[in-house]
């Protein structure tokens, strides 16, 4: 049987040569196709890869800009805020310097006028006690408002409350205290508009 076999299997291999060689061909045709089709498209797909990576870099610079623009923006409306307030609280305190002036005059009435006096004369008690009970409404619409009287008398002397005017030695108060309250201080919302002119004991061994 073994001369005969290629003889019978020869026809059967020119069948499969005639079969497979065209398809395998075509297919071969076809890829060559493919190829040069990706081979043309490549410079367009290189040109849109190009522009979509330029228009990345734009939209990260516009985006950085925009948070830039809204940080400068918000910085400014800082600003802004804390100068309409420093001005605010500037001419508050100038009003209330001058408020002050208006309430040392109410002090400076009532000191001018001794007890033997009050005694003997009933018309000037009288007015003594309506200029009193007025600086006593004055005072309280001041505190109403956040200027407050600072305590200076017997507290120890304290530079940013205090202002002294003198110096002298008292036995019987410690050294560094108030003793005496020349013009009383105010203080605006807990911040010094007037500190308080006053007379500090001094050390005697100082």
């Amino acid at each position: 049987m073994g001369p005969y076999l290629p003889a019978i299997l020869r026809p059967i291999g020119r069948y499969a040569t005639l079969y497979t060689v065209p398809r395998v061909a075509g297919q071969l045709r076809c890829y060559a196709a493919d190829a040069q089709g990706e081979s043309a498209a490549d410079p367009r797909i290189a040109e849109l890869e190009k522009q979509l990576a330029d228009k990345s870099k734009e939209a990260a610079e516009l985006k950085d800009r925009l948070l830039r623009s809204v940080a400068d923006f918000r910085n400014l409306q800082e600003v802004t805020r804390r100068d309409v307030q420093k001005a605010r609280d500037f001419a508050l305190q100038r009003f209330s310097k001058d408020l002050l002036e208006s309430l040392d005059n109410f002090g400076h009435a009532l000191g001018a006028v001794s007890p033997e006096t009050l005694q003997r004369s009933p018309e000037i008690a009288d007015l003594h006690a309506g200029v009193r009970l007025t600086r006593d409404v004055f005072e309280k619409t001041l505190l109403k408002h956040g200027i407050a009287p600072i305590d200076a008398l017997g507290q120890p002397f304290d530079p940013n409350l205090h202002e002294a005017t003198f110096e002298l030695p008292q036995p019987d108060k410690a050294p560094g205290t108030v003793f005496h309250v020349q013009q009383p201080g105010y203080t605006l919302n807990g911040r010094v508009i007037r500190p308080a002119k006053v007379g500090v004991v001094k050390d005697p061994d100082a």
